[in-house]
């Protein structure tokens, strides 16, 4: 079998990694134009806060990809030819395949801003947009981040750690405000007062001023506001990359079209990852995904299927992660932004203001539990996963909760503050902490 895989992200390296375990004899060639080698794309912002080097950010040493046999050609995809499946590449070569997979990821959103082409003005999702980034900032007093999203908060962060100053422009009412509930999104706003990162709430950008050799001077707010700024970080979101695909006649709508085997509308075509969009999504998923982990078990079904045994791509439990500054964020299951009909929501959080815990459960019956949202306490993914799996009630869920903290060995344990609040809370039925041997001493329970 010869193999082409459109992209080396998360999507197209797990899918070629995968294959080359089912098919030790297929031919797999993996193509992309911004990088020859893979590389953690999460990672990006570490390189510029000088943590990490690029050579740290490659999961696999150089030697690694033909040691396993898998060809990698630094070119753009130009165009799809399905009838002679072959691929044309900006190099001259047309290259056959018998399954094609497209993992073209995504392109930066931009708006019809004007002064949106101006020099410093730029979104920030790949190596390139890294380069500009450190060579636009060099030596600036003052950015501007238009966007609440969580490249919004990287952006700022960023920019912090090179004491450049930051200004947040955010069009909602508070933090990301369509997935956060607002106690969560005040702990977030603790962290940009703490950082010294002003947010402007409820304010849009209106227009990018540019000085004479064309590069950002000033933004404009939608209420009159101007602040000077010499350069302006757009994160407001980001949109499948289509554009082979369209080229292409292959069937799009906000991404390339798919099945519950991930084919798109071209026989032997398929599409995985932050490009492709699913026509009937299972019940409570989003159409597109586009997350980390979702790329990857993207690419590990696609791959069965590509390998002949076809297996339809089944999400499971939705699971996020994030760092706000300092305050790190998990979510599992629903934890919607606005109380749900059917559904009770308890919200334990710290004193302090840098721990929070958050179960949302069924009213009724048996009271599953059905997401979590963890900040500043890490939950274990297997654990929370099973407990809405399961259908897990509240009461044991609390009574367990010990078995899903994977924080440090001496890190405080805040179980039992939970659990007093929750029986506080909900007096008609207490819950009682189980005990594990080693799991809790009279020092870390206070």
């Amino acid at each position: 079998m010869r193999l082409v895989i459109i992209g080396n992200g998360i999507t197209g390296v797990t899918a070629a990694l995968t294959a080359r375990r089912l098919q030790p004899t297929a031919t797999i060639t993996l193509i992309s134009d911004e990088t020859e080698h893979h590389f953690s794309r999460t990672a990006l912002m570490y390189v510029y806060m000088g943590h990490l080097r690029y050579q740290d950010i490659k999961p696999y040493e150089d030697w690694f990809w033909r040691e396993n046999r898998l060809d990698l050609l630094h070119a753009t995809a130009t165009a799809l030819d399905p009838d002679q499946q072959t691929v044309l590449l900006s190099t001259g070569q047309h290259l056959g395949y018998d399954k094609l997979l497209l993992a073209t990821g995504s392109v930066s959103r931009y708006a019809d801003w004007p002064g949106r082409h101006l020099r410093g003005v730029q979104g920030l999702y790949n190596l390139p947009d890294l380069e500009k980034m450190t060579r636009d900032t060099h030596g600036i007093r003052h950015g501007v981040v238009v966007g609440g999203g969580l490249i919004g908060v990287e952006l700022a962060e960023m920019l912090h750690t090179r004491n450049i100053g930051a200004t947040v422009l955010v069009r909602e009412q508070h933090y990301w405000s369509a997935i956060l509930p607002p106690e969560e999104s005040h702990l977030v706003q603790q962290q940009f007062d703490e950082n010294h990162v002003p947010v402007r709430y409820q304010t849009e950008l209106r227009e990018i001023l540019g000085d004479a050799d064309g590069r950002v001077r000033a933004i404009v707010t939608t209420a009159g506001e101007e602040i000077a700024c010499q350069w302006v970080g757009l994160a407001i979101g980001v949109t499948p990359n289509l554009g082979l695909a369209q080229s292409s006649l292959v069937e799009t709508d906000r991404g390339i079209l798919v099945d519950a085997l991930l084919q798109t509308s071209v026989p032997n075509v398929y599409a995985a990852g932050d490009c492709a969009q699913h026509r009937q999504p299972g019940a409570g998923e989003v159409p597109v995904e586009q997350l980390w982990y979702t790329g990857r078990m993207q690419g590990e079904t696609v791959a069965h299927t590509l390998c002949g045994q076809p297996t339809p791509y089944r999400r499971g439990i939705w699971f996020n992660s994030a760092k706000f500054f300092n305050l790190e964020y998990q979510t599992y299951g629903q934890v919607p932004a606005r109380a749900t009909d059917g559904i009770e929501s308890f919200y334990w959080q710290h004193p302090g203001g840098h721990h929070a815990l958050r179960i949302n459960f069924a009213a009724a019956g048996r009271r599953a539990v059905t997401g979590f949202n963890a900040l500043g306490l890490r939950l274990r993914h297997e654990v929370c996963a099973r407990w809405i799996e399961d259908q897990t009630p509240v009461h044991t869920v609390l009574e367990q909760l010990g078995a899903a903290n994977f924080d440090p060995e001496f890190f405080r344990r805040h179980e039992p503050a939970i659990i007093r609040q929750f029986n506080q809370q909900y007096p008609q039925r207490p819950a009682v902490l189980k005990r594990r041997k080693g799991l809790f001493s009279s020092k870390n329970e206070k």
